[in-house]
């Protein structure tokens, strides 16, 4: 069909392209910097689980390219796929609470990849992880909610897309060139949230997945493969497909791209587990603080979003008790019950010993729900939790948005204290650990060469 007006894709390649001859703001380069720093603490402290070392063994392809932690080089795609998988596998990842979506999973593992293999400088790395975490973040808003609703994992779906993007304008592709990857991607995007059910590892692999596909999807547009224009709005788009309809606020995607940045709003998790728990652990944490033990709790209700019920809260016998550790990760009442007992939520939090706990499962068992018809979810993330004792009194606390988040952020050195613990998770000494973080703010001034930071 002939097109007579602009396509979404067509509209935001455009925008991409206006930012080849610019220089992206100082705080997007901080994010940028502070997104690379985190991706890798992450990777390395997965490298020694069980899912990595599966996936390890099922790449074979040698090439330049680095992943986090392990001895070799290895091909774009596997180094994508590796470092995209390890550095969400623990679900400590960085968030943007509009969508939600995991961006820096899938973006930086996808451009470090495209960079060392086809030699890219610093400033391009930078470009892309700009042009691509900004687009995820904002295809996330088009139709809020509604992928999750329909059973797919936005993160994955929209990291395709977002993916595909980054390696565009990390390579240089013409606006006819990026309209191609997106297409391409379109048809190449995938990622079922059914892990929910039992705790399995495939949500582990998505971020993986969307960088490795997003880059194939760039490069076969770079040689002139041809995609659907109407990728996005067409009767047979993306949206159609993964959200259920094609009524969506597209005009979000592509306004002002490249001079409102939402990617600076970007969350950096304090805690191991859903991002939209992290209000309800602070919450039990604050009770903690102020003296209620575990032994003196009879009830607890929490107010909730009606949106993250189907994730996070239901069914509820089975949040109650875990089959897992990872599936406890996505438990609202596994997460408040380790806040009061363990007083924290950090990787060691979940363990297998914990999900088999009498005493952790006992508390959790206490724990249910309210939905709250005015949270305002996914725009800010809200705790509240009404604590009723034995004695019959009641408590309450709640937590008014996302600690990490753009109203309560962490400090670079809160990020380089994480990056830090985790390298060393992964068996970094104390001096390698002090290299890496020197590297990051000059990470992006240079040719990518990251083969010094592999095992």
């Amino acid at each position: 069909m002939t097109v007579t007006t602009p396509s979404v894709a067509a509209a935001l390649a455009d925008s991409v392209v206006e930012l080849y001859s610019r220089d992206v703001p100082v705080i997007v380069r901080a994010r940028a910097e502070e997104m690379l720093l985190d991706v890798a603490g992450l990777c390395l402290a997965a490298r020694e689980s069980d899912y990595v070392k599966a996936l390890l063994h099922s790449w074979d392809d040698a090439g330049p390219c680095t992943a986090f932690g392990h001895a070799g080089g290895f091909g774009a795609a596997a180094a994508a796929m590796i470092n995209g998988t390890a550095a969400h596998g623990e679900d400590f990842d960085d968030t943007f609470e509009g969508g939600p979506v995991h961006t820096g999973v899938v973006i930086v593992p996808a451009v470090l990849a495209a960079c060392e293999r086809y030699g890219c400088d610093g400033h391009r790395a930078l470009l892309g992880i700009a042009v691509g975490t900004e687009a995820m973040c904002r295809l996330s808003m088009v139709v809020p909610k509604a992928v999750h609703r329909a059973g797919f994992h936005p993160t994955s779906v929209f990291g395709t897309m977002a993916a595909s993007l980054a390696i565009g304008a990390t390579l240089g592709l013409d606006r006819n060139g990026l309209v191609n990857a997106l297409g391409i991607a379109g048809s190449i995007a995938s990622g079922i949230i059914e892990y929910l059910s039992s705790g399995a590892w495939t949500k582990r692999m998505h971020p993986g997945w969307a960088a490795q596909a997003g880059l194939r999807a760039a490069l076969m547009a770079e040689r002139g493969f041809i995609g659907p224009e109407l990728v996005f709005e067409g009767s047979h788009g993306l949206f159609n497909g993964f959200a259920r309809t094609a009524q969506g606020d597209f005009p979000a995607l592509t306004r002002d791209f490249g001079f409102h940045w939402l990617m600076q709003t970007i969350a950096f998790k304090p805690y191991a587990c859903g991002t939209m728990i992290h209000p309800y652990i602070d919450c039990a944490l604050k009770l903690a603080r102020e003296g209620v033990r575990a032994a003196d709790i009879a009830d607890i209700v929490c107010e909730t979003a009606e949106g993250i019920v189907h994730r996070l809260w239901e069914p509820l016998p089975g949040k109650q008790r875990p089959p897992n550790a990872y599936a406890a990760k996505f438990s609202v009442p596994f997460c408040i019950a380790s806040a009061f007992l363990t007083g924290s939520a950090g990787l060691d939090a979940f363990t297998e010993a914990a999900v088999h706990d009498s005493e952790m499962l006992e508390l959790a068992g206490k724990v249910r729900y309210e939905i709250d018809p005015d949270n305002p979810y996914p725009n800010n993330y809200t705790g509240h939790m009404r604590i009723t004792l034995h004695d019959g009194r009641q408590l309450e606390a709640r937590q008014p948005h996302l600690r990490g988040g753009a109203q309560e952020r962490l400090t670079r050195s809160d990020l380089e204290e994480k990056f830090a613990r985790n390298a060393a998770i992964g068996g970094w000494s104390a001096t390698r650990i002090e290299a890496f973080r020197r590297f990051v703010p000059t990470a992006f001034d240079h040719p990518i060469d990251l083969s010094r930071f592999g095992a």
